[in-house]
């Protein structure tokens, strides 16, 4: 990808409730009518960040997550390198956007874990994507948090539950831009939790580069756009704890906030 410009795009509600698009610059808003995917256009309306709430700035069909994309992550483990990308797929009531609150489900009782990963955002409905063409396709990349009821992974022993695990409501939050114009190769991501950091990895170290992920899952399924694509996370992931916030920072993209809400 040859140097451009970084955009970053927010979708918010406004202090009258509306639900709005538009690009940060500074500390100010400017206002877009349209959609982000495909048409939208500067209004003359400027709102200061700090008045709006932020929302996952994407609506996606689907959120696929990979599982052991990460060298140092399988070295650790001792899982072997796929020959072939492994995903799951969170489902789109499982969304939630920057400084909104992970909730336990009344269902679970075990570990809550964050997964700090860098997003793939996509711009428009693509199938089969050669390689050449996928920086075509994706529209940009925004921070992912992953979260993962991880004890019910491997709790029935005849049936690996991945999509019950990774898809209570609440359990993807995405944000708090969309960035284009970036070189995802080149990206850092850093976990904090409680302004520590415990997750700290280069995209580099990824087994599949997310222009591989592109254009290696969508040879399996149809990708429309706002579909994201969660890369897969490194060593460093823990339980989440109430009240202590998790934050997944890539230059270029920003920092994403959210904490696990305290049980009723």
């Amino acid at each position: 990808m040859k140097d451009q410009e970084i955009i970053r795009w927010v979708r918010f509600d406004d202090e009258k409730g509306r639900t709005r698009v538009g690009v940060v610059e500074g500390e100010d808003i400017v206002v877009h009518t349209g959609d982000i995917f495909g048409g939208a256009e500067a209004t003359d309306e400027r709102l200061p960040l700090r008045s709006v709430t932020l929302l996952a700035p994407c609506q996606p069909t689907k959120i696929i997550g990979l599982w052991n994309n990460l060298g140092s992550a399988a070295e650790k483990f001792g899982w072997s390198t796929p020959n072939d990308p492994l995903y799951f797929i969170k489902p789109s009531s499982s969304l939630i956007g920057h400084d909104s609150s992970v909730r336990r489900p009344a269902s679970y009782t075990g570990r809550i874990v964050y997964e700090g990963e860098l997003g793939v955002v996509i711009g428009q409905r693509c199938v089969d994507v050669a390689m050449d063409d996928v920086d075509d396709v994706v529209f940009g990349y925004t921070c992912v948090n992953d979260v993962t009821a991880m004890d019910l992974i491997t709790e029935d022993e005849s049936f690996a539950q991945w999509a019950r695990a990774k898809g209570f409501d609440t359990f993807a939050a995405l944000g708090p831009v969309i960035a284009t114009g970036i070189e995802p190769d080149a990206l850092h991501v850093t976990t904090l939790v409680g302004g520590k950091a415990r997750q700290d990895y280069d995209v580099s170290d990824m087994n599949f580069s997310p222009r591989q992920l592109v254009h290696l899952i969508s040879r399996d399924l149809t990708l429309m756009p706002g579909d994201v694509i969660a890369c897969g996370t490194s060593v460093g992931a823990m339980a989440m704890r109430p009240g202590v916030p998790i934050e997944i920072c890539i230059e270029g993209i920003g920092t994403l906030r959210n904490t696990l809400a305290a049980s009723d």
